[in-house]
């Protein structure tokens, strides 16, 4: 575990997708490809460096590993999905109601990005061979969710927000949020969402969300 700790932060730190350093992109798109074709497991670093055009070397000169390789995918991802870390505490209803409503708009966009999809469906897959890579997944999406979970305790604490648990309540709103449709999406029963569907399904659950728990 301490290994798998020190190589998550390390690729976080400095292989996070950023556009002065093309060669991680390259690598990520190539490995994200092979991933999803032949699997996590039976994908090789070699496979992965022919892919992208490059040596061996050269790769391992950038991830140390395939698990690093495979971190990065995630978290670059992840990365454009979290909320602002120096978000400031809502002042009102109306403020709160923004800051959710963009936010879960841009979790749906992010989600069904086919890539994201595609991770999604890798994870299901590989979760008996690669349990690594459902867990990286998973703390991506908790460190989404744990960011509404902390906007939610600001919220009551500004008394905009009945009291209950903060993480539950997030689990509402993702609930709201999500429905049916991840699933819909993960078995190809339904199309990508379309730009105005997804701020309809956004505002909706806020506003919902707004109901459930109103402190009036």
């Amino acid at each position: 575990m301490a290994q798998y700790s020190t190589h998550r932060y390390w690729c976080k730190r400095s292989f996070v997708k950023t556009p002065d350093n093309p060669m991680c992109d390259r690598i990520m798109g190539a490995a994200m490809e092979a991933f999803v074709e032949h699997g996590y497991a039976h994908t090789s670093t070699l496979e992965i460096a022919t892919r992208a055009g490059i040596s061996k070397q050269t790769l391992y000169a950038t991830f140390p590993t395939k698990q690093a390789v495979l971190l990065a995918c995630v978290t670059s991802r992840a990365s454009r999905i979290g909320l602002p870390p120096d978000l400031p505490v809502p002042r009102n209803r109306q403020m709160l109601a923004s800051t959710l409503s963009a936010f879960g708009a841009r979790v749906l966009l992010e989600v069904n990005h086919p890539h994201v999809l595609a991770m999604f469906r890798l994870a299901i897959a590989e979760a008996r061979h690669s349990p690594e890579v459902a867990q990286t997944l998973q703390e991506s999406r908790m460190a989404g969710r744990g960011a509404i979970a902390e906007l939610v305790a600001k919220a009551q604490l500004a008394g905009l927000l009945a009291d209950g648990d903060p993480r539950e309540m997030m689990e509402q709103f993702f609930a709201l949020l999500w429905g049916d449709l991840l699933i819909s999406r993960l078995l190809g029963d339904a199309a990508v969402p379309k730009a105005a569907d997804i701020e309809t399904r956004a505002q909706s659950a806020t506003n919902t969300f707004l109901k459930l728990y109103s402190n009036t």
